[in-house]
This record gives C-alpha cells, sequence and structure tokens, in this order.
C-alpha cells in the first residue's frame, strides 16, 4: 500500500478559549491583516458571532467556519463554543481540524470550559498552540497562567508532543502577539507562521476514493440542505455519484447540485474539492450529523461523531391559558414540534420525544442554559409556548439511580464564602478543595449534583453582591443524593383576570418580591410575585381603592412602587416550581400555574393528600 500524503496548501485549526477570553475578536484580527477585507470597508466588531443572541450575549453558539489565507496556506478556522453547554458543536468542530489554538486570559488562567473544550482536544491527540491573550490588562499574570496551563494539561494526561507546545502572548483586541510578554510585535505574522509550521496539514491516501464526514448541517433557501464537513480522502466532483451512509449502515444515492469551500466569512463554489479541505455540499436532503459521504464504488464508513449524552429535559406544551394565541404567530403543537425536529437536524446534542400528550414534546439537552437559548431562539422566530422546570435526566444501573453530577467552581470574595459554602452543602454538594488567593478573594471547587445548580446561578450572584464568579462542567453520573427544597419561597399568585391596579400592588408589596407593573394584563393562575413564606398565596391585583366621599379631595396620596425589574427568560425557567409554567409569547414572558383555576388547584391538592 502506497504511503499517505500530506496536503500542505491547507491547515484546519480550532480555537479553544473560555467565555469571554477573546477567541473571537483574535479571529477579527487574523481576517483585517490577511487583507480579506478591502480599504476602508466597514466592519462589524465580532463578525464570527452573527447570531443576535451570540452578539447580546458576548458569547459564541454555534460552531463557524472561516478561512484566512497567509503566503499562500488556507487556514481554515473554526470558532467552538466556550459555553460546556454546547458540547455537541465542540465535538463537531474538533472532529475536522488537525490542531487548536489554546487562548487563555493573561488574567483569569484556563477556566473550567477551557478545560472541557481542551479534554476534547487532547483526546483527538490534536497540536496544541497556546496564547496568553489580554496580556495588557492591568491584573496580568502572565507566569502564573502558564504554571496553570501546565498543570491543566498534565491532569488531562496529555502527551510529551502536546506538553511541549509553543507559546505566544497577545492583545487580540489591537492585533499584536509576540514570544514574550515584553516583546510584542505589531502583527500577528509570528502567530500565523507557528500555525504553518507546527500546525500538521491533512493526511490522505493518494490512490483513495473520495470520503467525507459530515460534521454541520446548514439550510440555503436557494440550495437546501448543506451537509458540512471535512474531505478525509480522495477528491470530487459536482457530476460524481456519490452515496450517504447513515447509522445503520443504510447507503442512500445522493444527487449533489454544488460544491463549496469557505473564502473568508463567504462560501464559494468549486468544481472540486479535495482531500483536507472543509466542503460543503448543498442539495443533499435527509443527511444526519455523523454521516458519510463517499463514491458508490468504494462504500467504506468512517467512524461516526460521539456525543456526550443529554443531562438536562424540559417539557414544552401549547399556551392554553387566557392570553394563548393573542402575541404569537406559531401556536399550534404541530408547528411547535416541526420547529423542534429542524433544531435536532441542525443540532446534534439536542433530542426531541414526543409524549402520550399530543400537545406536549420533551426537549433534551446539555444544560438549562442550552435549551433557554432555543426557547429564547424560536420566541424570537414568533413561536408561543408553555414551558416547565428543567429536571435531570437520571439513570438506573444495577438497581440504584444515578443523576448527573458537575465538578463546580467558584470564586468569591473571603465575606461571601460562608454563605456560598452553606447553600451549596444544602443543595448536596462536596467541598473538593478551598484556596486562598491572598487578594482578598477565595476559591473553592465543589461537586454537585447538576439539579442542584438549576436555579442557582442568580441566588449566587444576589448572595456575592454581583462579585462572584461560578462555572461548572459535567464530570458523570453518581448514586443519587437525596432531595432537597428546590426554592424557599412561595409564589403571589393572581385568582382573576384583569389589569392591574397601582392601589392593589402597592397592598401587596410587604408580601414580597413583585413580577408585574401596574396596568399590566393578568389572568387567574399568574405568578405575579414571589412570596416571603414557603407557601403560596391568592390574591387580587386589581382590586380598586373604594372611592367615597367620606374623606377629603386632597387626602389621597400619590402611591410610590419599588421599582420592579422584569424578569429574563433564563430568570423565569429557573425560578418555577414543578407545579408551575414559564408562558413564553414574542412579546412577554408570564409565570404561571400549571392549573389555573383556584378551587381546581386545591381540589388537585387534597386529593394527592
Amino acid at each position: 500500500m502506497s504511503s499517505s500524503l500530506t496536503n500542505e496548501l491547507i491547515r484546519n485549526i480550532a480555537i479553544i478559549a473560555h467565555v469571554d477570553h477573546g477567541k473571537t475578536t483574535l479571529v477579527d484580527a487574523m481576517f483585517r491583516q490577511s487583507g480579506l477585507f478591502r480599504q476602508g470597508q466597514q466592519i462589524d466588531e465580532r463578525i464570527m458571532d452573527s447570531m443576535d443572541l451570540e452578539r447580546e450575549r458576548g458569547i459564541t453558539i454555534a460552531a463557524k467556519n472561516c478561512s484566512v489565507v497567509y503566503q499562500g496556506v488556507k487556514i481554515n478556522i473554526v470558532d467552538t463554543p466556550g459555553h460546556a453547554d454546547f458540547g455537541g458543536e465542540v465535538e463537531r468542530a474538533l472532529s475536522m481540524v488537525d490542531g487548536a489554538i489554546l487562548l487563555v486570559d493573561a488574567s483569569e488562567g484556563p477556566l473550567p470550559q477551557t478545560r472541557f473544550v481542551l479534554q476534547k482536544a487532547l483526546q483527538s491527540k490534536l497540536k496544541i498552540i497556546v496564547v496568553v491573550n489580554k496580556i495588557d490588562r492591568k491584573d496580568a499574570r502572565p507566569a502564573a497562567v502558564l504554571d496553570q496551563v501546565y498543570d491543566l494539561l498534565i491532569e488531562l494526561d496529555a502527551n510529551e508532543d502536546q506538553l511541549e507546545f509553543p507559546l505566544f502572548y497577545a492583545i487580540g483586541r489591537d492585533g499584536m502577539a509576540g514570544t514574550a510578554p515584553d516583546r510584542l510585535v505589531d502583527d500577528l505574522h509570528l502567530l500565523l507562521d507557528a500555525i504553518i509550521r507546527e500546525i500538521p496539514p491533512p493526511r490522505f491516501e493518494p490512490e483513495s476514493p473520495f470520503q467525507m464526514l459530515v460534521s454541520d448541517l446548514g439550510y440555503s433557501d436557494y440550495l437546501g440542505r448543506l451537509a458540512v464537513g471535512r474531505v478525509v480522502g480522495g477528491k470530487a466532483e459536482s457530476s460524481h455519484r456519490l452515496i450517504c451512509i447513515d447509522a445503520d449502515d443504510h447507503h442512500r444515492p445522493l444527487k449533489v447540485t454544488r460544491l463549496q469551500i469557505y473564502e473568508g466569512m463567504d462560501i464559494t463554489p468549486v468544481s472540486t474539492v479535495s482531500a483536507g479541505e472543509i466542503a460543503i455540499l448543498s442539495g443533499i436532503d435527509e443527511v444526519t450529523i455523523g454521516d458519510t459521504i463517499c463514491t458508490e464504488d468504494a462504500p467504506f464508513a468512517l467512524p461516526r461523531i460521539t456525543v456526550d449524552p443529554p443531562t438536562v429535559s424540559m417539557m414544552l406544551t401549547i399556551n392554553d391559558g387566557p392570553f394563548g394565541g393573542k402575541e404569537g404567530r406559531y401556536v399550534q403543537s404541530a408547528k411547535i414540534r416541526e420547529r423542534l425536529l429542524k433544531e435536532t437536524l441542525l443540532n446534534v446534542a439536542i433530542q426531541v420525544e414526543t409524549t402520550g400528550d399530543r400537545d406536549s414534546v420533551v426537549v433534551k439537552g446539555r444544560g438549562e442554559f442550552q435549551l433557554a437559548i432555543l426557547i429564547e431562539t424560536m420566541r424570537r422566530e414568533g413561536f408561543e409556548f408553555c414551558v416547565g422546570r428543567p429536571e435531570v435526566i437520571l439513570k438506573q444501573e444495577d438497581g440504584v439511580t444515578k443523576e448527573p453530577v458537575e465538578r463546580l467552581f467558584v470564586d468569591c470574595g473571603e465575606a461571601f464564602m460562608g454563605v456560598v459554602t452553606e447553600k451549596l452543602s444544602v443543595r448536596k454538594g462536596k467541598m473538593m478543595s478551598l484556596t486562598n488567593t491572598g487578594t482578598g478573594r477565595v476559591r473553592i471547587e465543589f461537586s454537585i449534583p447538576s439539579r442542584a445548580l438549576i436555579g442557582y446561578r442568580d441566588e449566587f450572584l444576589t448572595d456575592t453582591r454581583g462579585t462572584g464568579i461560578m462555572n461548572s462542567y459535567f464530570m458523570g453520573y453518581e448514586p443519587y443524593r437525596g432531595d432537597f427544597p428546590s426554592r424557599f419561597t412561595g409564589s403571589i399568585v393572581s385568582d382573576r383576570q384583569g389589569h392591574a391596579v397601582p392601589y392593589a400592588l402597592y397592598n401587596l408589596e410587604p408580601r414580597g418580591r413583585l413580577f408585574i407593573q401596574p396596568g399590566e394584563p393578568v389572568y387567574e393562575g399568574m405568578v405575579i410575585g414571589e412570596h416571603n413564606r414557603e407557601t403560596d398565596i391568592n390574591v387580587n391585583p386589581t382590586k380598586e381603592k373604594k372611592l367615597t366621599n367620606m374623606r377629603a379631595s386632597g387626602k389621597d396620596e400619590n402611591v410610590i412602587l419599588a421599582p420592579i425589574r422584569p424578569m429574563t427568560l433564563e430568570q423565569a425557567i429557573n425560578f418555577i416550581r414543578d407545579n408551575e409554567r414559564v408562558e413564553v409569547t414574542p412579546k412577554s414572558v408570564r409565570l404561571r400555574k400549571v392549573i389555573l383555576g383556584v378551587k381546581a388547584r386545591y381540589t388537585r391538592r387534597g386529593s394527592k393528600k
């Protein structure tokens, strides 16, 4: 058999970094310096983050592909999400590359979600280049951060080749990089040189037939379904007869209408695609992520992409409340189910299951944050529905119930250590380590059930007065640790339909925190606030002040209510109990009881006893 060859004109790399450590900004600088944009062209910041949600939240949700040409070599860059909930995106991205840039903040160092993606990269035997970014920060500590990187690589079982990594220091925002913190040059040519020198070019067998592993899916209004993936061997032309091999080893013939590749941020049609290239095949129906596309003459399947199983589920139902159908374009269960099934085609980490009830569907994912992003995306597309409380997916092994457990990293001030530790202990968390940094802050590690973190993040920020940092990653399944209360407060529930009145809300303020403004429409069973006590309370938020002639006309004072901060979708999902739902529409996010009627709710509660 002939020895394998390399395609020296291509390098495929991924960028690994924690949320907000500057990976998308660094890619922007590469674009500018490679001459991708013409002189004077108006360029948005963070061009890789094209989704509205990505720009708003400053995070990358979906892995994107782009390319830069440097000294005649095409560098295909895959921008991976830094959040552990989007791990399905990470695994797909890493299946297309031969090396990775590990980008860490010069002050914060490698954080938990960096660890999650890096572990996947090391398991894939990728070559690593380390870049310490934001070296101009006042609190930068590059030497200590480098030690942390070494410790992390050793802990993750990196091999000797991966431990001997090229090291660069950078200011991604200004497009500067160098081999030492005090020796930065005005561009990124040293880093780009290292990518070409250190990252191995794609290898392929010269006589091998065409093979491509589908790592991503897209959709075009003009071209239909798009299959994205790396060409492992051979070359293909649009006239070739290709087949698709699915998970069940079924062979289906394909009619490819167009072959395309990435050039900059654009997709360009080509006549042929060769081994090592990241290609886009269009006009392909019924292809899923992990399938192999190959020729009829050599129908050999490639190893499928493996993705960690989902750990959290959430029920979506139609909006059967009094305001149902008033604000959304798509309200029918068939439309909601169709949209969710479309999401499973594009997102390998999302699963959809039907229930016995045709008006509801169960969605499974890697974390409540990922599911909240999906729900927010659907809301903006005009969907209207109700969402239940996130629940962790339990496993039964040898008669033992097991639950997903996470490694939690907490960074907070010394003054808040007591309240944080106390609340996490109540939630069945086990402290693994405690480190005092000597700067008035402590770093604590916990092993904690995933369900304990649902609804805790907002409480954590309140307890630490907004100064705490909390990150976690999935460790595995462990025996169930027992029950604990999800919330120590009850709900303030409206007992009738109407519009909220300032006078009524003013008298309800002592009972707890309110969620609604005066004039907002309310209905029976709608949750309008958080009760100070553990029990729910039914109230009348539409009660007007009795107008009589018994008092002087100037006696009434103007009612001044405390400022009411509207709940975000994530806060609402984390707040609700098992007997509550979040009503999601394009215009509103409301909380409600599953059973709206007061009498029906208490009858049901009595029958349970």
